[in-house]
Order: structure tokens, then sequence, then C-alpha cells
């Protein structure tokens, strides 16, 4: 059945007039699982497994995402949902870099921030309510698998904390 709403959102690629550009996050268009690692709000560590999907939207002018962990085929019996949320990423051609914003309604976060390619990787970066610089990253990317990492500085990048990891690969379906 046709769903006007999606028919209008969803793209089959990037825009002709800004394909190069696109590819930065275009190259994540698919499927991924995998796991994340991250700090409990008492600083233990835990993990749990992670689902992650990538598509164009608006006409190609857009990438939007969604995270989910854990993953809804790999949640246990009465483990808690601790994201399933969606980043909308835009290219901004006059100024060479991205906009991008997330939300997750489980947490109630919303996160506006600006990204762009450093060398091998890409930082998504924004200033935290609590005055801590706060980056994003995606490291390590090849065509089948790429690590993220949620990292805060509270000295203005003198020092990072990891707040959270995942370690994805794309997945074959």
């Amino acid at each position: 059945m046709e769903d006007p709403f999606l028919d209008t959102l969803r793209a089959e690629g990037p825009a002709p007039d800004r394909t190069a550009q696109m590819m930065l996050y275009g190259q994540f268009v698919g499927s991924w699982e995998g796991v994340l690692k991250y700090l409990g709000a008492d600083g233990s560590r835990h993990e749990t497994t992670a689902e992650v999907h990538f598509g164009w939207v608006l006409e190609g002018r857009a990438i939007q995402d969604v995270w989910i962990a854990p993953s809804r085929t790999g949640r246990k019996d009465g483990e808690r949902l601790l994201m399933h949320g969606s980043t909308f990423r835009v290219y901004d051609p006059q100024n060479d870099l991205w906009h991008i914003t997330w939300i997750d309604p489980v947490k109630q976060a919303n996160n506006r921030m600006t990204g762009r390619r450093m060398g091998d990787d890409i930082v998504q970066e924004y200033l935290a309510d609590h005055g801590k610089r706060v980056q994003w990253m995606f490291t390590d990317i090849t065509p089948a698998s790429f690590h993220w990492i949620n990292r805060e500085s509270a000295d203005d990048g003198g020092n990072w904390n990891i707040r959270g990891e995942f370690f994805l690969r794309r997945r074959e379906d």
C-alpha cells in the first residue's frame, strides 16, 4: 500500500547538484548492526545490541537515520530501551558543512550540531547545556563497518571522556 508521506520523504539517491558532497554521509545509506558500549549514570560500563538505518530523503538533499539500542531483534526480555531516535543531516553548500539535528523521544534528547570531514573521520560537534563540548565521531570507516564515538570535554577539548561507542557492520540483506 502506498504511503504519500513516506513516498514524498524518501529519495532514491543524492540530489544531482551536490552528489559528491552528499556522499560524506551517503556512504552509510543502508542498514547496520552491532554493539553499543556505554557508561551508565553511575559510571558503570554496559554493552547491548544496536541497529542503525540510513536513507536518502527530501529529493536527495538530506540524509535521515534511525538509531535503536538495544536492537529490536537483540533485545532481551525486560531489557530497557535506551534509544530509538533519528538524525536529520543537511549539507550547507555555502559554508561547506552539515547542519545536524538528533531527536530521541526515549531520552527526551534534542541536539543541534555541525559536522564535517576531518582527515579520514567525520566529526560532529556541539556545546551541551551543561557547558561541555561534545563530539560525535565516525571513525575507522570502511564500506562494511564503522566505529562511532560519543565523547565530551569539560576543558574545551584538552581532555576527552568517552560516553558511548557503537561498533557497527553493514547488514547484507
